[in-house]
This record gives structure tokens, sequence and C-alpha cells, in this order.
């Protein structure tokens, strides 16, 4: 195998050189550098990655921290941060932290002595203190979709309360008056603003009881069962607005076994805009956000951060779009 030494020898120039021409500085004429290139080829020499990046402060690796790579929603997100990252040759690290604190911890201790140029987190157990530390450490961050809704670094999310008013006023438009809201874990950011949007609609409705939310984990069987608790308290209940697909879904399923009609009984409308919305029986109207576009800004952000050293400190909201589909289509029988 190659070393650099032999390089620099078949290309008659020092080490030193080599090593500017491997971590591209500027500082090497053009000539110079092309004979240390074609001495690179000829030899088939592989620079040493971790060398090269202790002298470069990068190493070509961003983390991506997600909560549950078991929801749809993470990876199509996970897929915009990584096509990114491939299209300027960076490999991506995924961990799942199971919305555990001590996990995530154990995430960022282990890949800061791989030495990762920056980390992106899905997460809604990342701490402030954690951001700090990993600014002291000069180590680009960026929190993406959910964790703290101010921090000393670029948070991306969709707008998430804007959302839930047009599910809310959607359901209305085709007719209901007893809108439930099933909500996602009230620890987590996009769910409390889910929450106050529904509120800051359904609570001017003739219709509206406090005990129509009803709360779930984000997950299809938690959907079911808030479905089970909201039937019992309102039995005359026309529409359901499930904090995310996956508990729309379940919602769906839970009314089907009771012989409860969609849309024509009961209407209902998810968040987020996941594929298997298209695919439901029936098809299930969603408010789409816009999940791969805010992992490929995100993945931007953080190389933008890793090239220039510049520290970002701003919260950046996209938009949401409503997706009409059968499961709240008017007058159907």
């Amino acid at each position: 195998m190659a070393t650099i030494k032999d390089v620099a020898r078949l290309a008659g120039v020092s080490v030193a050189t080599v090593s500017r021409v491997v971590n591209q500085k500027n500082s090497v004429n053009p000539e110079t550098a092309g004979q240390v290139l074609k001495a690179i080829e000829q030899l088939q020499y592989e620079p040493n990655a971790i060398a090269r990046g202790l002298a470069g402060k990068k190493m070509g690796i961003i983390a991506l921290i997600l909560p549950d790579i078991l929801n749809p929603f993470f990876p199509a997100l996970a897929r915009g941060v990584e096509d990114v990252a491939n299209n300027e040759g960076l490999t991506v690290i995924l961990g799942n932290s199971d919305d555990l604190g001590l996990k995530e911890s154990s995430y960022i201790k282990v890949l800061k002595k791989k030495y990762v140029d920056g980390f992106i987190f899905a997460s809604n157990t990342i701490r402030e203190e954690d951001v700090e530390a990993l600014r002291k450490e000069r180590i680009p961050i960026v929190l993406l979709d959910r964790g703290l809704n101010t921090a000393s670094c670029t948070v991306i999310r969709s707008n998430n309360r804007e959302g839930a008013k047009i599910a809310v006023q959607h359901l209305i438009e085709r007719g209901c008056q007893r809108i439930a809201h099933i909500y996602g874990p009230q620890e987590v950011i996009t769910a409390r603003e889910r929450l106050l949007g529904y509120e800051e609609v359904a609570g001017g409705l003739s219709g509206y009881s406090p005990s129509l939310m009803v709360s779930g984990n984000f997950d299809i069987q938690s959907g079911r069962n808030a479905v089970d608790q909201l039937l019992a308290r309102h039995p005359d209940l026309d529409g359901i607005f499930a904090g995310n697909d996956l508990m729309a879904v379940g919602a769906l399923k839970a009314l089907h076994e009771r012989g409860i009609q969609v849309p024509r009984q009961v209407k209902v409308c998810g968040f987020d805009g996941i594929g298997l919305t298209e695919i439901t029986e029936p098809e299930l109207t969603t408010v789409a956000q816009p999940i791969y576009e805010m992992g490929e800004l995100a993945a931007q952000m953080l190389l933008a951060e890793i090239e220039s050293g510049i520290r970002e400190n701003k919260l950046i909201e996209l938009g949401v779009t409503l997706i009409p589909r059968r499961s709240t289509q008017k007058g159907e029988t």
C-alpha cells in the first residue's frame, strides 16, 4: 500500500506539499498540484481519513439522530438529509434514540469520538445544555422537526399550529361540528402546537367540549384506543383530527371495526403526509408537511455552517398543504 512519502517521492515534492494538495489547500500552484494528483492516481494512494480529518477539521461525516425509524415520517426526513449529503460526498451516520435522553447522550458521546463534522437532531429529548456543550466544542448542530422551540442553533420545522387550524377548518367546511382531537405527547413541541391550533378553531364551535381531546402516542394503536375513549364520551362526534397520520390510520381502523362509516358518519383528517395515507380505505385526508424538503434544508444548513464556521441561530418554519381525500369527502353515502 502506497504511503504519502511514496507520493511525494514520485511527484518530486515534499510530504507537506502532498498534504496540502490532499486537504485542498490553495497554497499549491496548479502545475505542482497536477503532478501530485497524477502520482496519487498512479500509486492508487488513499489518504488516511482520520489523519486528514484531524488536519483539516473535517471528516466528511455527519450524524442524524431520529426518535423512531419505525414511523414512516422519519425515514422520509432522513432521505432528504442523506441525498444532500451524498451529493456533497459526505456520509451520514444514523442513530435511533427511541426518545430516550440517555441513549441520545450516548450517541453524542460516541459520535464525537468518531470526529463527526456536525449533528442533526429530530428529537424532543435534546436539552439546551446539550446544544451548548456541542457549541462550546465548535461542533455544528441543526434541530429538525422536534426539539427546542428556540436554541443557539438553527431550528427547522413546519408550521404545525397553522396546519392544525387548516385541518379543523377543513372538517368544519365538510359539515362537522363535534370535532375530536387525538393529540400527540405534549413533551413534543410539534404535538403541543397542533393541539393549540385545534383549540383555536374548534373552541368556537357549538359542539366543542374539552372532553373531545384525547391523548395518543403518535402510533396506530394509540389512535385506535383514543377512538374507543372518544366514542364512550361522545357517540355523536362527526369529525376527528388526529395529530399525525399513524394515529389517524388507527382511528380509521377503530371506526371500521365498530361499523361506523367514514366519511358518511365520521370524517377523519391526519397530519404529516406520509405515503401510507394513499393506501388506506378510504384514502386519508392529511395536512402534508414538506418532509423531504425539511431534511434537505437541514442538511444544507448544517453543511453551510461546517464550511463557513459561521453559527446560525434562527427558527425556520415551512408551510404545509392540505391534501383532501375520501376520508373527509362531503355528501358520500
